[in-house]
């Protein structure tokens, strides 16, 4: 008897689908895995340690060491023995180029906008350059700053190297005489192209010229911005108001409600708004006064305001007029005379 047929079904072979990448790694990521008490402490641990030391770096970055100092930069520099004494600061906000050569009363003699066309606005000019030559005659640890940037795309200098130019070849500052030495103390800040870097700027460059910060503050400008320079500048780099000044000399011609009215609407508001001048209107104004595209050197001359100066606040900060809150050297006025 034959053996009973073998009956095999057939069977197509199959090969299972490949996963893609993204599902290998979802699958890993939500397997199971086996972790015993001690492996969860130790991983606890571990991060534990990494965040407190993460926070305790943080916490002491800013006693780390000193700013850097910049040798090589400073080799160079000359600080004589008498500027050591040098404590207050007498500042003159410039307005505009004086381009002439001995006459200095004629619109001619001046690169002005429109608005600053009119009689007296360029006898104020000369006022101001004339009060604050007294003021620094009248103190002989006072260091006089003419501040304006080269804000004209048609003249090769800059607004104060002008107004110390008109100083000297009006004799206002003359040459060293037993009665004053003025012209030893004084100098320009050359790259402010605003009210709110007049101020900074020029505080800056006391340090640069002098070594050390300055123990009071003068301004000598219009009447009319002195509510700008002393409530909002002032408060904007936190310098007590009890060792600033503000000497006001106003156009003989203009009238004071005109000048109060401008002077609210072009300057006082704006700056209400964007205490630090870096935003929007403001920023535009300073990029118009800026046709060579110039960047101040402070950082490296004044180190200690570094955050001063990039500081522009917005709406993470708590709003445009938020004020700088960092620490600053005149909050320490023995480590400022030191600077």
């Amino acid at each position: 008897m034959l053996p009973t047929p073998s009956v095999a079904t057939f069977r197509r072979k199959t090969f299972p689908l490949a996963a893609s990448p993204r599902k290998k790694l979802l699958d890993n990521l939500t397997r199971r895995s086996r972790l015993t008490n001690l492996a969860v402490f130790l991983i606890a641990s571990v991060c534990s340690i990494s965040l407190l030391i993460n926070l305790r770096q943080w916490a002491l970055l800013p006693t780390l060491g000193p700013l850097p100092t910049h040798t090589v930069a400073f080799s160079t520099a000359n600080y004589p023995s008498t500027r050591k004494k040098l404590d207050h600061l007498v500042v003159v906000p410039c307005h505009s180029i004086w381009q002439g050569t001995s006459s200095w009363l004629e619109e001619k003699d001046w690169l002005l906008e429109p608005y600053q066309k009119g009689p007296g606005r360029v006898r104020a000019f000369y006022q101001h350059i004339e009060r604050s030559v007294e003021i620094a005659e009248q103190d002989a640890n006072s260091l006089l700053i003419f501040s304006g940037g080269q804000t004209k795309p048609f003249s090769a200098t800059t607004e104060a190297e002008s107004y110390l130019r008109l100083a000297q070849t009006s004799g206002l500052i003359p040459h060293e005489t037993p009665k004053s030495f003025v012209h030893s103390r004084s100098t320009t800040e050359n790259y402010a192209m605003d009210s709110y870097q007049n101020l900074l700027f020029s505080v800056a460059r006391f340090r640069e010229f002098t070594g050390h910060y300055p123990s009071k503050i003068t301004v000598v400008g219009y009447e009319f911005k002195r509510a700008r320079f002393t409530e909002l500048h002032r408060k904007a780099v936190r310098w007590p108001l009890h060792k600033f000044t503000y000497v006001g000399v106003d156009p003989e011609y203009e009238g004071s409600t005109n000048a109060l009215e401008g002077e609210r609407a072009n300057g006082y508001i704006p700056y209400t708004h964007d205490t630090y001048g870096c935003h929007s209107l403001l920023l535009g104004k300073r990029q118009q006064r800026n046709p060579f595209s110039r960047f101040h050197p402070y950082y490296t001359s004044s180190p200690e305001l570094g955050s001063l100066f990039d500081w522009c606040p917005n709406d993470f900060d708590g709003g445009e007029t938020t004020l700088f809150s960092g620490d600053l050297p005149w909050d320490h006025p023995t480590i400022a005379r030191e600077s």
